[in-house]
Parts: structure tokens; sequence; C-alpha cells
């Protein structure tokens, strides 16, 4: 039985994420204690409970300590079953939980088991702390998809803090094995489109949203094509999302509304964020570094890629994936700034 420290490095709800989605795919048993212990809630909230039981469900685990609250949980994985699946958070509890987050917690265990998949996760599309489906969509999974994974995923309903009730249909076709990653430099031209959407609220805030990033964007000298949609949804939200590809490289910058935040903050939001990442020149934004260690891991060779930011997050989603597989990472740079990471076995 392996035994993780859910309280170590960044402290939060990936180190569980991680430790479930390696313990399925390879057989091993863990024990995960301190779960979230820093966090304000400590334990399991409903997203991470979810999880827990969705990848309980494909492989057939016994699993313990599975509540709401609980900073303990014991998992003995089964074999892993392909299939068609359907996961809620709001049957645990009336939450936003990220559907996103619960689909990376299964998508790999799913992706090995030899057979295609059909999935559909209910809950939050668009909340805080958590990647949005337009980033899954436009910059994880086409990423991943350069490795060897083909999945697809469509967003049928949009879900927001707090009332949630979005819809997400995901397709996983199998994958053998997957190819190494190199991304260190970026490519030009750069290309960026933008995303201003809103969901039962008026279409000018959208517009506003947009103008205002597109004249930000433009004071950085980057052109951007950029367009306002409606999503349709329970709730009300706002979403404005930023996508900059460079040949092979892609990343993600995105910013929410909330009761009180002007439509223009919303975007300069997203707008500093990818300011902070264009300075230091590297291929991946923060977010994807993390996203990336799994893959790369699985990987049949060493991969590197560069990274505007070394986060807390990398680092720790590096020291879990070390625990159950047999590779080593190498980062180079320091906390909170531009690194390398390198897998190097």
């Amino acid at each position: 039985m392996l035994v993780i420290d859910g309280s170590f490095g960044e402290g939060g709800g990936q180190i569980l994420r991680t430790s479930l989605s390696l313990a399925a795919l390879t057989g091993t048993q863990v024990t995960i204690e301190n779960i979230r212990a820093r966090r304000e809630k400590p334990g399991l909230r409903p997203q991470h409970l979810t999880g827990a039981l969705a990848v309980a469900e494909i492989c057939e685990a016994d699993l313990q300590g599975a509540e709401v609250g609980s900073t303990r949980l014991v998992f003995r994985p089964g074999k892993i079953r392909p299939g068609t699946y359907e996961f809620d958070v709001s049957r645990i509890q009336a939450s936003a939980g990220s559907v996103t987050l619960i689909l990376q917690t299964v998508l790999w265990p799913l992706a090995f088991a030899g057979h295609a998949s059909k999935l559909t996760i209910r809950g939050g599309t668009h909340v805080p702390f958590a990647p949005t489906v337009n980033y899954i969509e436009e910059v994880f999974l086409p990423t991943v998809e350069r490795m060897g994974l083909k999945c697809r995923c469509r967003m049928e309903s949009a879900g927001y803090y707090p009332i949630g009730g979005g819809k997400l249909r995901v397709d996983i076709s199998p994958a053998e094995k997957l190819r190494p990653l190199t991304l260190v430099e970026r490519s030009e031209p750069m290309n960026v489109e933008v995303t201003s959407a809103v969901s039962n609220l008026p279409r000018h805030i959208a517009q506003r949203q947009l103008n205002t990033g597109l004249a930000r964007l433009k004071s950085l000298g980057v052109g951007a094509a950029g367009e306002t949609v409606e999503y349709p949804s329970p709730g009300k939200g706002t979403l404005f999302f930023i996508l900059a590809s460079f040949g092979g490289a892609r990343a993600g910058f995105q910013s929410l509304g909330e009761i009180g935040k002007r439509a223009e903050k919303v975007a300069q939001d997203a707008c500093e964020e990818f300011e902070g990442y264009l300075k230091p020149g590297a291929a991946l934004d923060k977010h994807l570094a993390d996203q990336l260690i799994i893959p790369t891991a699985l990987a049949d060779g060493p991969s590197m890629f560069t990274t505007c930011e070394v986060t807390q997050h990398l680092l720790t989603n590096i020291a879990v994936v070390e625990r159950f597989l047999d590779v080593r990472f190498e980062v180079t740079g320091e906390l909170g700034r531009p690194g390398t990471v390198r897998r190097l076995r």
C-alpha cells in the first residue's frame, strides 16, 4: 500500500487526482492522507469526491473514506473497464464542481483501457481555480493529441458558480503509447484568437469585454481575431478567453465574470496573464506545464519543454508522479520564474 501525504507541496486536490489516476492505471493500492489539509475547507469537496467515485467506477475499485469532508481515502483498484459513463457532481451535493478536473482524473486510465469510452459529465464548465472547457478543448487536448491521445469533447451547456448545471460530452479513443514531447521555443508567426462569452446576460457585456481585450492586446503589439458568443446555461456568467498558438505550442488565458466585477476588468485580467507569458519567451503557459507531467511520464522516451513560470503545482505533481512511475524529472528555474522541465528517463 503506497501512502501519499496530501498536505505536502501545493497541498490541494491535484495530489488526490493524480494519485487516483495513476493508481488505477498502474493497479497500485494507495492511501491518501491529510487531503487538502491546508485549505479553508479541508478534505473532500463534492468535485473531489465525484472524481474519486468516477475512478472507482471505471476500475471497480474498493474505496474507503469516500464522503464529503473526509481527509483520508483508501483506494484498491481493480481492472479498468472502458465504456459509457455518466458523472454528475450534483448527485453528491448541489455544486458547481469542475467537470474538467473530473475528466482529467479519469482520462489516462480510460485512454489506456484498450477500447473507446464515452463520458457525460455534469457540473461546472467555467468555474474559478479550474481549467475552463475552452482551455481543455483549445490547449490541453490538441497538445496531448500530438503525443498520441485522441480525445474530443463538446459542451452542451455551460455551468457557472454557484449553481453549475453544465454538461460536457467526451469521446476518448484508445492509445497504445504516447510519443515524447519537445516544446522549448515559440515559432513564428503568433496567432491569437479571443472568445468573449456570456450566458443569460446582455450581449453588450461580451462586446465590452471583447473591445477592452482587443485594445489591450493591440497595446502589446499583438493583433488578434475575436468573437462574442452566447452559451446556453441554467445560470448566469461571463468568460474572456485568449488562445495563443505558435506552431506546435499552444497557450490559454482565461478570466471569469463575477458579481461586482466589471466587464472591462474581466478582459484585463486575462490580458495581464497573457502579457506575463509573452515576456519570457517560453513555449508553455504555467497551467499546461503541470498538466503535461502525467502524459510525458507515460510517454515512450524523454521529453522537454519550457514554461513561463515554475509553479508549486508543477513541482508537486512531479513529486506525486515519481512515486507511482519509474521516471525522473529535472526542473531548472526558480519558483515563480521561467524554467525548463525535462523528463530524464
